[in-house]
């Protein structure tokens, strides 16, 4: 599994740029809000989960965004969708609670895990708009990235997104 260190040279290595903020932890949207300070761009929140036939996904949205999960299950065809374990986090993205982030998948090797996109990150130019930020890994951590790029990490990593209009 990766750590931020090794997360910061793949990003090198495709020739993603990124800028990374150390803060102290925070496990909620309103902790993050309080804590960052002025951080330009877009702020998510990532939604691991799963349904009863243990398909696994992360779900990726604005922060303020509403998120039903019984809708979200209709949206995505997967039924009946819960919170993942800890215990499942850990193994599939190599994160502890409260550390979620897009870029796990650099973790998941297998492709177990499925990706959903918030349309509103398109919406607002996730194809060369303001940076997304998100957790590199840990929770007291910020990392910067061009949208444009998590898109091609996203694909360096095997992981196609399923793009959702919310509120699901």
């Amino acid at each position: 599994m990766y750590d931020p260190q090794q997360l910061f040279a793949k990003l090198e290595a495709l020739g993603i740029a990124h800028r990374t903020v150390e803060h102290p932890p925070v496990f909620t949207v309103e902790e993050a809000k309080s804590l960052r300070g002025n951080l330009p761009g877009h702020h998510i929140k990532n939604l691991f989960l799963r349904n009863k036939k243990e398909e696994m996904w992360l779900v990726v949205a604005l922060e303020d965004r509403a998120v039903d999960l019984k809708r979200l299950g209709e949206a995505l065809g997967a039924g009946r969708l819960s919170f993942g374990s800890p215990d499942r986090l850990r193994r599939h993205l190599g994160v502890e609670p409260g550390s979620v982030t897009p870029f796990a998948l650099v973790n998941d090797e297998a492709r177990v895990v499925r990706l959903a996109l918030d349309r509103g990150l398109a919406d607002d130019g996730l194809n060369g708009g303001g940076p997304i930020n998100a957790h590199p890994l840990v929770n007291t951590m910020t990392t910067a990235i061009a949208s444009a790029d998590l898109l091609r990490l996203f694909e360096a990593t095997g992981h196609t997104p399923v793009w959702l209009d919310f509120p699901v």
